[in-house]
């Protein structure tokens, strides 16, 4: 137990009295003089406490003014505690012989209840056995919390596409090929050049990041490549750029495909001989980097409208990782949401019980157009809304879309899975019925009742996959 005890917090031992009697109060103060103790004689200043301390237990009095001989104030203290820090352990104080409502009282979630008159060493023993409860319940959420997450730090994993991302990230990481991450805009693709570093013998050196979209060309160049003193006016002094700052580690260089195409050529010999020279300069440096970039676009479309050095290109990628939109991550849909609930509700210290059900159908419904970035918006704005202890459709503002709430039926999933896998069959063979029936191992009679069943036109399937392409 002392062992234990060293281990608290100063944060974990601060207790709440609330007591209207000044003489009990004092009393109190004594007895726990181990403890930071706050006091409060009424709900408002109860619950003032409350926000700006965070106490772990609270020795509550059921009699609290303006009704003193009742306990509706006490019990209505009680509630509004425990709805803002639900996992505050909360010790009632009753009058002798008033079991009717202490039982009351643990029924609203109340941790124990003492009847007066007190006994300070049994009050202490319970005070006591009160914070270590807290404490242990406290750890146990963060192994919850750990054993939910993938082996890279931060990257949440709940489908088999993210798994073999994840997979595949662990491989590359220790080998210190240069990498190219493609995926959508708001998939995360900073996310996975970090794991990268951090899972590379440079972790301890520096992740350096430059967005070559957000930075206009006339100064992207000497943001890289550093300048002299004297380059150009307004360099007062000589700055060396981004690469040289990313010496040891990694340079993560987002949007690459919005790179211009004359400091396309000077990354290029970058590359090739691991020396820079600085806008006015002539002195070459060598610099010791690895270089992970990231791109929504088509590469191979910008090489084909002479937008993107080829040989840049085979540079650039020795490896490449797709990370998937989130709309086709299936299980990380719903897992990645409760993620993401549970890490802005301790930010805001606020508790939440997860999802109505019309909030998850919403998410399985909605197609996410911004990706991750878009559902952590939506959340942390839920959170910040919210005023159940459940995250509702309408808190995320996707009430129109949480229609067909049964996503767990099977039929409706194996149907679903029919329908997505004959299409994309059709997509491959072009809209010939004899190979798709072969890609997906039945009969051609099968599949044209398949096609019926389920409204699919053969023709129009590759061509909406064409379109969809194209829009993309």
């Amino acid at each position: 137990m002392l062992q234990w005890e060293a281990k608290v917090s100063k944060k974990s031992r601060t207790l709440l009295v609330v007591e209207d009697d000044e003489g009990l109060q004092s009393q109190l103060k004594w007895c726990f003089d181990d403890y930071e103790v706050l006091i409060a004689a009424d709900r408002d200043s109860a619950i003032a406490e409350l926000r700006r301390h965070e106490p772990a237990v609270v020795l509550q009095d059921l009699g609290l003014p303006p009704d003193p001989e009742g306990v509706g104030e006490g019990l209505e203290t009680l509630k509004e505690t425990l709805a803002l820090a639900p996992h505050t352990k909360v010790i009632v104080v009753t009058g002798h012989g008033d079991q009717e409502n202490a039982v009351r009282a643990v029924g609203l979630g109340a941790y124990d209840f003492y009847q007066k008159p007190v006994d300070v060493d049994i009050l202490q023993l319970l005070v006591k056995r009160a914070f270590h409860i807290h404490d242990l319940e406290a750890e146990n959420r963060r192994l919850l919390e750990r054993a939910d997450a993938s082996p890279l730090d931060g990257i949440i994993a709940g489908s088999e596409k993210m798994v073999q991302v994840c997979r595949r990230i662990e491989k590359v990481a220790p080998t210190g090929a240069s990498t190219l991450v493609l995926g959508e805009s708001g998939t995360g693709k900073e996310l996975m050049a970090r794991a990268l570093h951090d899972l590379s013998p440079r972790s301890k050196g520096p992740f350096v990041a430059i967005n070559c979209a957000a930075i206009p060309e006339t100064l992207l160049e000497s943001e890289l490549f550093g300048f002299e003193k004297g380059a150009f006016t307004g360099a007062h002094k000589t700055t060396p750029g981004k690469i040289e700052t990313a010496d040891g580690g990694t340079l993560f260089l987002d949007e690459i495909g919005d790179m211009p195409m004359p400091l396309q050529a000077k990354m290029l010999r970058f590359l090739q001989e691991r020396v820079v020279e600085r806008v006015g300069g002539r002195q070459e440096i060598a610099v010791d980097v690895r270089v992970v970039c990231a791109t929504n676009q088509d590469l191979a479309k910008a090489i084909e409208a002479q937008r993107f050095r080829d040989d840049l290109y085979y540079r650039i990628a020795e490896i490449t990782v797709n990370v998937p939109p989130l709309r086709e991550r299936e299980e990380g849909k719903i897992l990645l949401p409760r993620h993401l609930l549970g890490h802005y509700a301790r930010k805001m210290s606020k508790s939440f019980r997860g999802f109505t059900d019309d909030a998850l159908a919403a998410i399985n419904n909605y197609g996410w157009p911004g990706n991750v970035r878009e559902l952590e918006n939506r959340i942390k704005g839920a959170v910040i809304m919210a005023d159940g202890k459940q995250v509702s459709a309408d808190d995320l503002d996707l009430a129109e879309f949480s229609e067909g709430g049964g996503v767990l039926n099977l039929r409706e999933v194996r149907g679903r899975a029919e329908s997505r896998a004959i299409r994309d069959a059709l997509v491959r063979a072009n809209g010939n019925i004899s190979r798709t029936a072969e890609l997906l191992g039945i009969t051609r009679p099968t599949l044209y009742d398949l096609l019926q069943k389920y409204d699919i036109d053969p023709e129009a399937a590759p061509r909406e996959a064409r379109q969809a392409a194209g829009a993309s």
